[in-house]
């Protein structure tokens, strides 16, 4: 390679490193804005489906569920399980075995997942750049790719759907390593609803026929 060819290389190398760190700016800004906006919110209500695909091992499923966020409490529905969160405590309702399952949360595991986190999850542990624009039903949906930092991961990368226009989340892709696709499209998303004082509180009485499963 002569020295101009070198030169030429070295240019182009710097615009596309200079165009990369513009757009992960961007990236950033972007997933800030969502941020700020979920924490914004007293509470969230959320209609949600679920699709799990994997065209070599020919598995194709689609659930639909909803959740209901107030800070780190919450109550999710899906595939016919109910589970609280009261801040302290998880309780899983499972009618088809007419069986609750109690456990407490161990906060010092980061592994614990919860709705509330979700809504959050790509502040830590992934690198991200900006991705496409798609064009939904008239909704601008700016796609940000996050690859897991963890090599242990076995997601290969998330693909996180954001409202241009309010911020909010549309929805969530994760690739598997093994070919496994599932996406979470936010069908309904209310925020600042109001809710029961008891909406977050396990009644035992409501399930008087119910094996009660402590775990701690």
């Amino acid at each position: 390679m002569n020295k101009m060819n070198r030169i030429v290389s070295i240019v182009i190398l710097l615009l596309v490193t200079i165009s990369t760190n513009a757009q992960d700016k961007k990236a950033k800004e972007l997933l800030d804005q969502v941020t700020a906006k979920i924490k914004s919110y007293n509470n969230i209500v959320i209609d949600f489906k679920y699709t799990l695909n994997n065209y070599k091992e020919n598995i194709n499923k689609e659930s639909k569920g909803n959740v209901i966020i107030q800070d780190n409490k919450y109550m999710l529905n899906f595939m016919g399980v109910t589970k609280i969160f009261d801040g302290k405590k998880n309780y899983t309702i499972v009618p088809e075995d007419e069986e609750v399952t109690i456990s407490s949360l161990n906060e010092k595991d980061d592994s614990s997942i919860t709705p509330s986190k979700m809504l959050t999850f790509f502040n830590s542990g992934y690198k991200y750049s900006w991705d496409i624009l798609q064009d939904v039903k008239g909704r601008k949906i700016q796609y940000i790719k996050l690859v897991p930092t963890n090599a242990k991961d076995q997601r290969k990368e998330v693909l996180l759907g954001i409202d241009s226009q309010t911020k909010n989340i549309y929805n969530v892709i994760e690739m598997g390593k093994n070919g496994t696709k599932t996406t979470l499209t936010v069908n309904s998303f209310k925020t600042n609803q109001p809710l029961s004082k008891n909406q977050f509180t396990f009644v035992p009485s409501k399930y008087p026929n119910y094996y009660i499963n402590k775990l701690d």
